[in-house]
């Protein structure tokens, strides 16, 4: 339907736009009387294009308002599924079945935690030591090695020379003078020039 009222108004405003080159041309040969019809043919071209379009919109408003109601049944319908899909898990599982396993979930933790306790204490002659007196214990062992390891420390200092510079020997100086890198490379290369000119006289 609105590909046909579009195409309506399209063959409408062209009409009208002949019409008007119609006048024009009427016009410039004089011929007044024609060059009037052909505007009230324009007119009226004009205002049948214009209820087109108004048809088209009016279209356009049905096809929102029909596309807004699919979308709006197909949201209700599925709240109703997922309400009835609560309602049979509900029927399934009530408020007095979740109280008791929690209960069940409880009373297990509690006995384990019993148990590890139990686990967990000392048996047989151990559980007769006191921690206190074991740790007196530990601490005057503790006291007696570093009291033995302050003894062993010899208090007497080293003995330190009158002038230790004067006692060290001073090291030899060298007999022959160093010879600097560079006058080296010179003399290097020097002695490569004096063999070229031997081997070439």
């Amino acid at each position: 339907t609105l590909s046909m009222l579009e195409m309506r108004e399209d063959v409408l405003h062209k009409k009208a736009n002949d019409e008007v080159q119609n006048a024009k041309r009427f016009t410039a040969s004089g011929n007044r009387k024609a060059a009037l019809q052909c505007l009230k043919k324009k007119k009226l071209y004009e205002t049948n294009a214009e209820q087109v379009a108004n048809n088209q919109l009016r279209v356009h408003d049905q096809i929102m308002l029909l596309e807004g109601a699919t979308a709006t049944t197909q949201t209700v319908e599925a709240m109703r599924a997922g309400a009835n899909a609560m309602r049979q898990l509900q029927r399934k599982t009530n408020i007095d079945d979740v109280d008791r396993v929690m209960d069940d979930i409880n009373e297990t933790t509690d006995n384990m935690r019993q148990i590890q306790e139990a686990l967990g204490q000392p048996l047989g002659p151990s559980a007769e030591f006191d921690d206190d007196e074991l740790d007196k214990e530990l601490q005057e062992m503790e006291a007696k090695e570093l009291e033995e390891k302050l003894m062993d420390v010899d208090p007497t200092p080293a003995p330190v020379p009158a002038n230790p510079a004067k006692d060290q020997p001073m090291p030899a100086v060298p007999s022959t003078r160093p010879v600097a890198p560079a006058r080296q490379n010179i003399d290097a290369e020097l002695a490569d020039l004096e063999a070229e000119l031997l081997v070439g006289g």
